[in-house]
């Protein structure tokens, strides 16, 4: 036979070929409990590695899977705890808030008992005016609900200001800080007449606004004074606390003196206010 006529089998092909046959006869034996000899010994040779190998292998391939499992669950976990948290975080503040609404409610409620004589109606500011503070601001009730025209408005036990103008379901309020408001007034100890006005500037500068056209002369009025409203103001019943006498100066003429005073309610917090429903009498 020439060398040309021989058939060339690659090495790798007759490893293949004899690890397979090797395989076969180790498991045939394995199969048919033939042990001994050196099958026996090839087996353990070859198939304890193995054996351990795939132990291995499947030892890491189960503890992947059970971290993975694991990890799938603290996931789970985590978002509802996060979940809960917020469901939790979005409860307390609707507490707060209703809280504080309640505390809101009861201070009208107890203004509303200080001023007993007033029959009263409480409302919401659902709009104000474009400065930082309530110096003109929007209710929530109108003409529909018995609000008209020049009805004095409360909160935080003293006067806010008065009902300006009125829709159905709506009304504008000017309060005592506007730069147009001018309110006739008394000290309440004293009975001196004077005239409060509103000034933003003043507000903002030290939380005061002015008063002027004070007549003081026994000069018995004096710093932390009650200033009320008066019984000859056309607008405002009386006796409505407006706030307390902080500087006293004389006026050029000698014969009055001006200063300021600080409101007793808090014009950069309103939410609610109390709307008295009887007007003065010798209101227009």
């Amino acid at each position: 036979m020439n060398k040309k006529d021989r058939i060339n089998i690659p090495g790798y092909v007759v490893l293949l070929f004899l690890g397979l046959l090797c395989i076969v006869i180790l498991f045939f034996s394995y199969a048919t409990g033939f042990t001994g000899g050196p099958l026996q010994s090839v087996a353990d040779y070859v198939f304890a590695p193995m054996q351990q190998g795939l132990t291995a292998a499947g030892s890491g391939i189960s503890h992947t899977v059970e971290e993975h499992t694991e990890k799938k669950k603290l996931l789970e976990q985590n978002k509802r705890l996060e979940a809960r948290v917020t469901e939790l975080e979005s409860r307390l503040t609707n507490t707060q808030l209703r809280e504080n609404e309640l505390n809101r409610l009861q201070e009208l409620l107890d203004l509303s008992k200080d001023y007993d004589k007033y029959k009263t109606t409480g409302a919401r500011i659902i709009a104000k005016g474009t400065s930082n503070w309530f110096s003109t601001f929007t209710i929530n009730k109108g003409s529909a609900d018995g609000i008209k025209r020049d009805m004095n408005v409360i909160a935080d036990n003293g006067l806010v200001g008065v009902v300006v103008s009125t829709g159905r379901h709506y009304a504008n309020v000017r309060s005592i800080i506007d730069d147009d408001s001018n309110v006739s007034a008394q000290v309440a100890d004293t009975e001196d007449q004077l005239i409060v006005s509103g000034s933003l500037e003043g507000m903002q500068q030290s939380g005061m606004i002015t008063f002027s056209g004070l007549r003081d002369e026994k000069n018995q009025v004096k710093s932390g004074d009650a200033v009320v409203t008066s019984n000859i103001s056309s607008k405002y019943l009386p006796g409505i606390l407006i706030g307390y006498i902080g500087d006293i100066d004389d006026s050029s003429d000698d014969l009055t003196k001006s200063g300021t005073i600080t409101p007793v309610a808090d014009f950069t917090h309103l939410s609610e206010v109390l709307v008295i429903t009887q007007l003065k009498e010798s209101g227009s």
